[in-house]
């Protein structure tokens, strides 16, 4: 079993800058990758950005060159530093943890943290 906490979202003007934090705990020797998604009222739920344990990042079209993905392996931690915030980037942010193996693929999510970006 997996638990995740998001910390880090709240409201912020258009410009400004956040970073959400995700912290794994239980059985996190078993995550593969771990990443960020976002669902807008709506919207459909989307990928935000993506980390696997050795590094190797993805991040969406729409955030590329604003958002961030970084892990931190010691404190089983994932980050997302969101620069240069935009109105359409409000949305509920929500951690996921994916463990594979050759019998199945577990996903895990947190509860999700509100950002809204609104002058």
């Amino acid at each position: 079993q997996v638990q995740l906490v998001e910390s880090g979202g709240g409201l912020v003007q258009p410009g400004g800058s956040l970073r959400l934090s995700c912290a794994a705990s239980g059985s996190t020797f078993s995550i593969n990758a771990m990443g960020w998604y976002r669902q807008a009222p709506g919207k459909q739920r989307e990928l935000v950005a993506a980390i696997t344990i050795g590094g190797g990042t993805n991040h969406a079209d729409p955030v590329k060159g604003r958002f961030t993905i970084s892990r931190n392996n010691a404190k089983n931690t994932v980050y997302l530093q969101m620069n240069s915030l935009k109105p359409e980037d409000t949305a509920v942010y929500l951690c996921n943890a994916a463990s594979s193996s050759w019998r199945a693929t577990y996903n895990y999510w947190g509860q999700g943290t509100q950002v809204t970006v609104s002058s």
